[in-house]
């Protein structure tokens, strides 16, 4: 029986058919047979595929329908890719999922990376079908192609095989991933940027290199992913969960997550892949024409970006109708189109400033236990007086009252317990810095929706961060003042690779206040993994790790390995608990006071139709979740990852450092939110209205106390 009846698709884009379909199936049926593919043996008996399996499935049709528009040529070489790419997640199916061969797996990986080689480096001699199908995909695709397309392509590919691993270490442990650990994982295991990739090759239009890493080409390219998942994960419910016994599918995370029926965790699933497709479409027509209008793209550039567009567009068309037709998928559906207009007016049909009230926190799980520096008190006697030489006194942003109910001081004394004063001072100056800006934007910029003039001060903002003997413009704000006084005390101190890392942390935060100015003049509540995701800058989480750990020496760690996997979600899990544990305590002034729309508890009220109280305690959920992540991550992933790279006792110590630091941090930031009168219902009233509420009572519920307003 099937578990659940699949849900209205939403499906803005009609799918097309390659007139080439019939060749590309005579054509993959034989190299599968050449490549040894339709001989591969299951370690129990019979073989991986049979050549009735293989022409069932219908990859060429799949091909056809996801690259409409290609040559023949070139769509056997896609096709190819795909039964290559699909072999090989049967094969380490059965081969060393079923069996739990960790060794064995992680053999067969390490080799099967050595063929995807660059120009000067000989392949080895294929030993598997697997090997041999990359071997041969290899040579015939990636002469056609740059050296960036081909790092980028290495990099996609590595990870859906290497995190590979991932999958069949949650299986080994009966472990099912939380949310958002299970979206960002899957993106690089279940290979949809390795087809994002593809559809460069097909469409003949590589994505420029200097716009590679951009938001909106990022957004383009992991909503993409993250919709091809989520409609497969769908489709293969019955097929991985039911059959195979895999934990790796979004259907079976809501349940968990949610404890929901199955019915509600697919619908719910479905809500998102909408969310997500819509998050697409906004950003290829909003976004992706303002980066080529900022970044005075070349038309062959901008060529080159919308027929990427349209190759992720056609993919996700052709996907969905492959999906329907193949035999490899559930198929209980009703057949109807959702026409995604519910969701799209409930995004835009928010009214702000709701009176919503104080929101008590629920009870938040954090097993470290925060620290105090011994230096707070010169940081706290130094904080009001540079705050006022900058200037934030004087801008009508900030009163010097207010400044030291904040108690920057007493944050950075604890993200960062064992650094020296000057460290601790330089902190809590950076920490007033951010926070005076993200203040400064909605009222400067926000009120008026004068995104021109944000974009105009976001600009400028970069200038006074020169990575070389510059010339820097005179500060005409306190923004701008306090960042050049900033950046002199904090660059020197700094090799090269430090400043640039470090002042990409900026970048990205103050980048990330035009985002929410959009999202605030179009009065749309954010998509829940684009927040997720942004929250992670607007936050400033990269820029508040790295000032816990200002002056650290070489720690011998390879650089490359900060981009795995264990890493990346050691830190991410810990960013998100901090950015969500703010959006509980600022609710009320963000909702109430200031109108925003960027809060997680909102985001969940929305997405969910539930008030914000259950939001709260799903936040609440969620961050308890990130953070048994982060500790399985220290307590078994990073281990694993030591002994996988055989790093030196120095490198472990290093990690072990570098873990130590983010539980700092993250229980530092927690104890500040509970301490500082930022968000305090008495302080919010008494700087947004002028008035504090007297005591309750019996005739007394319209009493207020009377304050000067600023």
């Amino acid at each position: 029986m099937q578990a659940f009846r699949l849900p209205r698709f939403y499906l803005p884009y009609p799918a097309r058919l390659n007139p080439n379909l019939d060749r590309a199936r005579e054509h993959a049926t034989e190299w599968a047979h050449r490549m040894g593919m339709l001989a591969a043996p299951k370690p129990g008996g019979g073989v991986v595929w049979t050549e009735p399996e293989l022409a069932a499935m219908d990859y060429p049709l799949m091909c056809a329908y996801t690259h409409p528009d290609c040559d023949a040529r070139v769509l056997e070489v896609i096709t190819d890719w795909y039964v290559w790419v699909f072999f090989f997640d049967d094969h380490f199916l059965e081969t060393f999922k079923y069996a739990r061969d960790h060794a064995g797996a992680k053999a067969f990986l390490n080799r099967l990376a050595l063929f995807m080689t660059d120009e000067q480096t000989e392949q080895p001699e294929p030993r598997n079908p697997a090997e041999a199908g990359l071997s041969d995909l290899w040579q015939r695709t990636i002469p056609a192609m740059s050296d960036n397309w081909r790092e980028r392509f290495t990099a996609s590919t590595h990870n859906l095989m290497v995190e590979s691993m991932w999958e069949l270490e949650n299986i080994d442990a009966g472990r099912v991933a939380n949310p958002i650990e299970y979206v960002q994982m899957r993106r690089r295991v279940g290979g949809a940027p390795w087809s994002a990739n593809l559809v460069e090759y097909a469409a003949g239009a590589e994505i420029p290199p200097r716009l590679a890493q951009t938001r909106p080409l990022n957004v383009l390219t992991d909503t993409f992913a993250d919709a091809v998942h989520l409609r497969n994960d769908l489709f293969s419910y019955q097929r991985e969960v039911g059959v195979e016994g895999e934990n790796s599918n979004a259907v079976l995370v809501m349940e968990k997550f949610l404890g929901c029926p199955t019915q509600r965790a697919a619908d719910l699933v479905n809500d998102l892949l909408t969310s997500r497709l819509q998050q697409f479409e906004h950003t290829a027509l909003a976004e992706v024409p303002a980066l080529l209008v900022d970044r005075a793209a070349t038309p062959r550039e901008a060529s080159a970006v919308l027929a990427y567009a349209k190759g992720l567009q056609d993919w996700q068309a052709g996907g969905h109708e492959w999906h329907a037709t193949s035999s490899r998928y559930s198929k209980a559906t009703d057949n109807a189109t959702d026409t995604g207009l519910a969701h799209r007016m409930k995004q835009h049909s928010y009214l702000p400033f709701a009176p919503v009230g104080h929101l008590i926190p629920p009870p938040l799980y954090l097993p470290s236990r925060f620290r105090t520096s011994p230096h707070l008190a010169a940081a706290r006697e130094h904080a009001g007086r540079w705050a006022g030489e900058m200037g934030f006194f004087s801008e009508a942003v900030w009163e010097e009252r207010q400044f030291r109910g904040f108690d920057f001081a007493h944050c950075a004394a604890m993200i960062n317990p064992d650094g020296p004063a000057d460290e601790i001072i330089l902190s809590t100056d950076w920490l007033s810095w951010g926070t005076y800006g993200d203040d400064f934007f909605p009222l400067a910029f926000g009120a008026k929706r004068d995104l021109a003039g944000a974009r105009t001060c976001i600009h400028r903002l970069s200038l006074f961060m020169p990575l070389e003997e510059a010339t820097t413009p005179e500060p005409a704000t306190a923004l701008e003042r306090g960042l050049a006084d900033l950046w002199r005390r904090t660059a020197a101190t700094m090799d090269p690779p430090g400043q640039e890392q470090f002042r990409a942390a900026v970048v990205e935060m103050t980048e990330s206040w035009l985002w929410e100015l959009a999202n605030q003049a179009a009065n749309r509540i954010p998509d829940p993994i684009d927040y997720v995701e942004m929250r992670r800058k607007t936050f400033g989480s990269d820029l508040t790790m790295l000032l816990s750990r200002l002056g650290e020496a070489d720690s011998g760690v390879p650089r490359e390995l900060y981009a795995s996997g264990v890493l990346r979600e050691l830190e991410t899990a810990a960013q998100d608990y901090a950015g969500f544990a703010n959006d509980l305590y600022s609710y009320q002034k963000e909702i109430q006071f200031e109108g925003e729309l960027h809060n997680m508890v909102l985001v969940v009220e929305h997405f969910l139709d539930i008030d914000r109280w259950a939001a709260a305690d799903l936040v609440a959920h969620l961050m308890a979740e990130r953070m048994h992540q982060f500790e399985h991550l220290a307590a078994v992933g990073l281990p694993q990852l030591c002994e996988e790279h055989q790093l030196s006792d120095g490198a472990r110590e290093a990690l072990a450092r570098h873990v130590a630091r983010i539980r700092d941090w993250t229980a530092g930031l927690l104890q500040w939110h509970v301490k500082t009168t930022r968000y305090t219902d008495t302080e919010l009233r008494r700087t947004h209205l002028g008035f504090t509420l007297q005591p309750t009572g019996l005739g007394t519920s319209a009493a207020r106390i009377p304050l000067p307003v600023r």
